[in-house]
């Protein structure tokens, strides 16, 4: 006599557990014909949020269709964003919920991101570890960046773009600018697909070398907002990373009006030309000054490369010291330590801002009383050097260096 087995179709896992792991959790499904939905659940707060995590799972899995599976879950301390995008992994994974979504509700979207809003530091939190992603504002960076790319494996890209997804209607991110770095083309458009109807602010788009591979990208985005609906701008910041980009990058700076900014990938850059990354910088100053010459020339910001050396404070201030003086607005980060050296870096000297506020003040002088002629004190001052300091002025505004008189 046999006894009657239930047939599984298919399983599959998304998803990580273990003692190294925080605020995510491994989902294991495994589909069935018949049975309804069997829940085990692994967790050490399960007598606190066990009914209300065992829910989520019920409609997560209505929401994608899915009426009959088994589900494990190990978790590791996860949020509801979390769970549902692993959920939605391990469904697709497994052959089921295709074409279909579990949208956690959405916090409201913060205010639209200005084009040349303040960009000194862009913090990298990779796509696929949602524990740098929860606390990431408080570090106060500029922006965020949800990669995609270079810091997730390429077996967990479909994973980690729902997580990201989820993150960008879940996450508050404070007073940072949202930005997602996609995949290099074409992988990256199926990314923009599941990320641009959840209205990020800025997507960076790595190693472009032609203005072709803007314009690809700018009709995608085009073609889903219009079918969204979405009417907020969505920035795009091309990331130069090859000898050939480099040389192209006045045509990338202007391939497109969605761009507010070009960058360059000094690793990949100085792998192309087969040299050595050196703390100075020396081997790749002509790409650097190529970026600046070409985002300036095209009326965008431009923006440096990161810093590896997390631990090398000194080299960092250094590093973006000299950033500003070639004429970036600022650069990448890797870890939150990284931040306040960085904006360190990039403000006017107290000395450069007192000089520049003089100046302000005596062309504004001038202008009140109709002269054609702007002088600080026995010498003339020329119109280049005015038009410097009032760009100087409005930038330390940005940055709060100079307080708004109350009145």
């Amino acid at each position: 006599m046999h006894l009657a087995t239930e047939p599984t179709l298919h399983r599959a896992e998304a998803g990580r557990s273990g003692g190294d792991v925080r605020s995510d959790l491994r989902v294991t499904l495994e589909a069935r014909t018949t049975g309804g939905i069997d829940i085990e659940l692994h967790s050490r707060v399960a007598l606190y949020y066990g009914d209300s995590i065992r829910q989520q799972v019920l409609d997560t899995l209505t929401a994608l269709g899915i009426r009959d599976a088994r589900i494990t879950l190990t978790d590791e301390g996860a949020l509801p964003f979390v769970i549902a995008a692993r959920l939605e992994a391990a469904a697709k994974r497994a052959g089921h919920a295709d074409g279909k979504s579990a949208l956690p509700e959405a916090l409201p979207l913060p205010a639209a991101s200005p084009k040349d809003r303040l960009r000194r530091s862009r913090l990298y939190l990779p796509g696929n570890e949602p524990k740098y992603f929860i606390n990431a504002g408080l570090h106060a960076p500029d922006a965020v960046i949800l990669d995609l790319e270079d810091s997730v494996h390429p077996a967990e890209k479909d994973a980690a773009r729902l997580l990201v997804r989820n993150a960008l209607r879940c996450v508050d991110f404070a007073a940072a600018e949202r930005m997602v770095r996609i995949n290099q083309l074409p992988l990256g458009l199926a990314d923009l697909d599941e990320i641009i109807p959840q209205s990020p602010d800025l997507i960076l788009i790595p190693k472009v070398e032609t203005a072709a591979q803007v314009a690809e990208v700018d009709a995608a985005i085009t073609r889903i907002t219009s079918q969204q609906g979405i009417t907020r701008p969505i920035w795009l910041m091309p990331i130069l990373e090859s000898a050939l980009g480099i040389e192209y990058a006045f045509a990338i700076a202007t391939a497109s009006h969605r761009i507010a900014a070009l960058t360059i990938g000094i690793e990949d850059y100085t792998a192309d030309l087969g040299v050595v990354k050196t703390a100075d910088g020396t081997e790749s100053l002509y790409a650097r000054q190529r970026v600046v010459n070409a985002a300036h020339a095209a009326h965008i910001q431009a923006i440096d490369s990161v810093f590896g050396d997390v631990a090398d404070t000194d080299g960092l201030l250094h590093w973006g010291e000299t950033s500003r003086a070639l004429g970036f607005e600022g650069m990448g980060c890797i870890h939150p330590m990284q931040i306040e050296v960085i904006h360190r870096a990039f403000a006017p000297s107290p000395a450069e801002l007192d000089k520049a506020l003089k100046i302000v003040a005596a062309f504004e002088e001038a202008q009140a009383k109709g002269l054609g002629v702007v002088s600080l004190g026995s010498k003339m001052i020329d119109f280049p050097v005015v038009n410097r300091a009032v760009k100087l002025v409005a930038r330390a505004k940005q940055m709060g260096l100079i307080m708004a008189p109350t009145g």
